[in-house]
């Protein structure tokens, strides 16, 4: 594990406070602007190209550097800690490896995400395994590269055991940090599917249970290889004050488990992640800051230089800095109400196109050139593409009202949206580019000196002077094409169900 010393940058707070968190929200759609009008002149938006993702990476590497200094603010000097991704919230190589290049390791829970975080270079030692139906092979080759990993159920620290006795040199040799996810039982949130402390929550050893406890503490004095404890509350949807108590109840097990052994064996406690994200406006909230200090506040003894930590954050990450532009194909009228038409829906928005309550996106109008558009508030629909009804991004939305040949952006779209593409009716996945606006044109004509920051890959920067001057885009993954959409959908195999 890495460590982050609590000198770090302590006394920088950029987008902590309330009112830097409304300039670092000005910024950040400043800059998602700039790339909206940059897209449509560079000709990564048009007739031809009707949907493209967006990843701001400025504001990317600007929440992993929040990240680190909130804890290392809370932290003593020396202490150990891993910020280990969540690689399920944005499973993109060029993210795993620009977060890398940040600080920031990796959280996995399956084989492809693991072979996602190798393929990006994130070494073994800041890589963690999570999940709640890991197979021998996953254990194997995880106790063989040295990578951590959260035992999740009795029945899988049994397989553990069968593999160390495996192998004559553990566990004296073993290299990868082991310990055991516990569910804390403390209660859920807003949204139940998301909500991993609740009495019958599928994941980790639920600690209210008859006789659970007891066990826990057991496997840990029968095993001296075991030195981490595992917790996850939830995410979107959970209050901070719910997260933090379960992150106390998790480190009142580890100090019994050590009093019971005389020593320090639980010497680092993973607390997970799941800080939830503010879909409401470009202010990003709650912060790291306020999330550590309130963890500080509630369980002090985590944090006097006892115990390692490691965080396992995904969408508070990557959320806010991730936009999809769709054109707007057509605009109708049905029933007196006003519908766009676009080219995004249930394939880059899965979520909010079944659960619209739970996961509202915000939308902005840009007109055919990209800049944002003006004009009075129309109650209007925005549709995708899939062929059924409910396939819509938001329902009666005031915006200018929508053309032929707009641009509509869903915001906040950075994580477990685009980079999850749902097939439905075989709609192709879109580009995904990165971007950084290094001179940004303001509306009002002024301009900005922006980002400096340069993005590896395709520099796709326009220099002329002209729109979208001063922002480059590096390409993250491509479209999807259809003759990739056939072989995906057994088209080798066209003949093999025939007699």
């Amino acid at each position: 594990m890495s460590t982050e010393t609590g000198d770090d940058s302590r006394t920088r707070e950029t987008g902590h406070g309330e009112d830097d968190g409304r300039a670092a929200g000005a910024r950040r759609a400043a800059r998602r602007d700039a790339a909206v009008r940059a897209a449509v002149a560079q000709g990564l938006l048009g007739p031809d190209h009707p949907l493209v993702a967006l990843l701001d990476v400025t504001g990317i590497r600007e929440s992993a550097a929040e990240l680190r200094e909130a804890f290392a603010a809370v932290t003593p000097s020396g202490t150990p800690v891993l910020h280990a991704f969540a690689v399920k919230a944005t499973p993109l190589v060029p993210v795993l490896r620009l977060l890398h290049t940040e600080g920031i390791g990796a959280e996995v829970a399956s084989p492809g995400e693991l072979a996602l975080a190798r393929a990006a270079g994130v070494p073994p030692e800041r890589t963690v395994l999570d999940s709640p139906a890991k197979t021998p092979t996953e254990l194997r080759e995880a106790l063989a590269l040295g990578i951590a990993v959260n035992a999740d159920n009795p029945q899988e620290l049994a397989r553990i055991d069968a593999l160390m006795a495996e192998s004559p040199a553990r566990p004296a040799g073993l290299r990868s940090p082991l310990g055991i996810r516990v569910n804390p039982q403390v209660g859920g949130g807003t949204i139940e599917a998301l909500s991993t402390a609740t009495a019958t929550s599928k994941f980790g050893v639920a600690l209210r249970d008859e006789g659970a406890r007891e066990w826990v503490v057991r496997a840990y004095l029968d095993r001296s290889w075991l030195t981490r404890l595992h917790t996850h509350t939830g995410s979107q949807g959970i209050a901070l004050p719910l997260m933090a108590r379960g992150v106390a109840e998790t480190y009142a097990l580890a100090e019994e488990i050590n009093r019971r052994a005389g020593r320090q064996q639980v010497d680092t406690v993973d607390i997970g992640g799941g800080l939830p994200v503010d879909f409401t406006s470009d202010t990003a909230g709650p912060t790291y800051t306020r999330y550590a200090r309130l963890l500080k506040e509630t369980v002090p003894g985590l944090f006097d230089g006892r115990y390692g930590l490691v965080t396992e954050f995904g969408r508070s990450l990557l959320a806010k800095h991730g936009t999809v532009v769709a054109r707007v194909e057509y605009a109708k009228s049905a029933g007196g109400r006003a519908v766009a038409v676009t080219h995004a829906g249930v394939q880059v928005a899965a979520r909010t196109v079944y659960t619209p309550a739970a996961w509202p996106l915000r939308i902005a109008a840009y007109d055919a050139a990209g800049r944002p558009k003006a004009g009075p508030a129309v109650m209007q629909d925005v549709a995708g593409p899939a062929c059924f009804a409910g396939d819509l991004l938001a329902r009666e939305i005031p915006l200018p009202l929508l053309e032929q040949n707009d641009y509509v952006a869903a915001l906040d779209t950075g994580a477990y949206a685009f980079a999850h593409h749902y097939g439905y009716n075989s709609l192709p996945r879109p580009a995904v580019h990165g971007f950084t606006a290094h001179h940004v044109n303001r509306a009002d004509g002024t301009d900005h000196v922006g980002d400096t920051d340069h993005v590896s890959g395709t520099d796709r920067t326009n220099r002329t002077g002209g729109p979208g001057a001063g922002v480059a885009f590096a390409l993250v993954r491509p479209a999807q094409t259809a003759e990739e959409i056939v072989a995906e959908s057994g088209g080798a195999h066209a003949d093999a169900l025939l007699p």
